[in-house]
């Protein structure tokens, strides 16, 4: 079965679990971008993707590196915005058919996950989905225990 893992990083703490991820996995690996890219400012930052989140405001994101139709399992990972997925994973998911693939969510967060994996359940019509992998960080550093990574890698 091909695998592909496929993130959006605001700030790199994603794209970092990620990069790990398709190493551990021998898997392709793409990056969501958007076209347009965020402020830096934080307190900015903050306001705006709480209007995107809240309004379900999809931005124009740049076409991936792969094919998604040419995998079989999906490692699909996002920052929490506002308790949910960013905007620019909810562009992908809307853009793409997941009817007959196996994803496997994981989601890098501060405080919770919120509600992301009923998001991602409404979100991945057609898929097999397993439930959403939190990966918790303070900052930069990665506070979810390695063991616990490894225990849900071996599942994929």
């Amino acid at each position: 079965m091909k695998k592909l893992v496929i993130y959006y990083s605001f700030d790199g703490n994603t794209r970092s679990i990620a990069k790990q991820i398709a190493r551990a996995l021998k898997a392709s690996i793409a990056e969501i971008r958007t076209v347009k890219s965020y402020p830096d400012d934080y307190d900015v930052l903050l306001g705006l993707a709480k209007r995107e989140v809240e309004s379900g405001y999809m931005p124009q994101i740049l076409p991936l590196s792969v094919d998604i139709s040419k995998y079989d399992v999906i490692v699909l990972g996002t920052p929490i915005w506002w308790s949910s997925f960013t905007p620019a994973v909810k562009k992908l998911l809307a853009s793409n058919t997941w009817k007959g693939k196996k994803v496997y969510p994981f989601a890098t967060y501060n405080d919770s996950v919120g509600h992301v994996g009923s998001d991602f359940k409404k979100a991945l019509r057609g898929a097999d989905m397993a439930p959403v992998f939190g990966i918790k960080y303070d900052e930069k550093k990665i506070v979810t225990p390695i063991p616990e990574i490894r225990a849900w890698l071996s599942k994929i």
